[in-house]
């Protein structure tokens, strides 16, 4: 089940999120609405939650967080854009980078 993150997740809410992937966190980030999908594991399946609640898909960008590290990773398939100057799995704009770096930190930690 896709969980949605609007605001600093609770306790509970990091314990679903982790479910899959002991400790880390499969996320996509709406840069523009700050907020996240997460919880399942498949980016594709946050992804279309979001959209399906008004997100534009410019705006969603996949990657991870891991809980115990704090560490984020920028990897997603989704994140295959050439249109949007992004010919790679990874983030590789900056600003965006930091975007998503800063709503995950907001809402994740």
């Amino acid at each position: 089940m896709v969980l949605m993150i609007t605001k600093k997740a609770s306790v509970k809410e990091l314990e679903k999120l982790t479910k899959h992937f002991s400790g880390y966190i499969k996320v996509v980030v709406d840069i523009e609405k700050e907020i996240l999908a997460g919880g399942v594991d498949r980016h594709f399946e946050e992804e279309k939650s979001l959209l399906e609640t008004g997100s534009k898909q410019e705006n969603l960008w996949g990657g991870g967080y891991d809980l115990k590290t704090k560490e984020i990773d920028y990897n997603s398939i989704i994140n295959l854009r050439p249109k949007q100057n992004n010919p790679s799995r990874d983030i590789l704009d900056a600003g965006i980078r930091n975007k998503f770096a800063k709503i995950i930190k907001q809402l994740l930690s």
